[in-house]
């Protein structure tokens, strides 16, 4: 029987506690990764680029299944965040000003060839074209888990940004970064989990 492999559970970046900011290396993952911006809730281009990812995701792991004897675990829905204006974020939280990239993490023996063979063999999406595959190396991040709506995040985000980095000495770098850990549309807003990681380097 093939072992499924769960990287949820087995890599720590997947890992973290509510009211807890915790600092944590993040090795270089790779992700099937498309691109967007504005509000998630409003207009079409958010619901189309999870609509492209889902069936590539779970193509890619039936074929790596099939071809490869190796089973996994589809991860969870991610995001990076960013806009011109950090305020947006902790303060404002003007989405319609933020730009997005939405992934999803997959293996690394899953390649180029298995992304276009699975492209290929897809229809309706209209963005599937769209999905890319990138390794994306993060680092030294400091990560916390938001339980509750995902506009309550602001306070989180503050404390995170104001007292606990230069308490730290440390600042950002790199993207805001979201793993939703929760099904939005299974899960009540209140009982929401969703991991807010943010890369970092020494402030001095």
């Amino acid at each position: 029987m093939t072992t499924k492999a769960d990287f949820k559970k087995e890599l720590d970046a997947y890992h973290a506690r509510p009211g807890e900011f915790r600092i944590v290396d993040v090795p270089p993952l790779q992700y099937l990764m498309i691109d967007g911006h504005g509000d998630p809730n409003t207009g079409p281009a958010f619901a189309q680029a999870t609509e492209a990812l889902y069936p590539l995701a779970y193509a890619l792991k039936f074929a790596s299944k099939r071809r490869l004897g190796r089973d996994y675990v589809v991860m969870p829905l991610e995001g990076l965040w960013w806009a011109d204006d950090l305020a947006t974020f902790t303060a404002r939280r003007d989405k319609s000003r933020w730009d997005w990239t939405l992934m999803i993490m997959v293996p690394d023996w899953i390649d180029r060839d298995m992304l276009a063979e699975a492209v290929a063999g897809k229809e309706g999406p209209a963005r599937l074209s769209d999905v890319r595959l990138e390794t994306l190396t993060e680092g030294r991040c400091v990560q916390t888990l938001h339980v509750g709506p995902y506009d309550d995040e602001a306070e989180v985000l503050r404390r995170l940004h104001d007292e606990f980095l230069p308490g730290q000495g440390l600042r950002e770098t790199g993207k805001h970064h979201e793993i939703y850990l929760s099904d939005a549309r299974r899960v009540a807003p209140a009982k929401l989990r969703t991991i807010l990681r943010q890369p970092v380097v020494a402030s001095s």
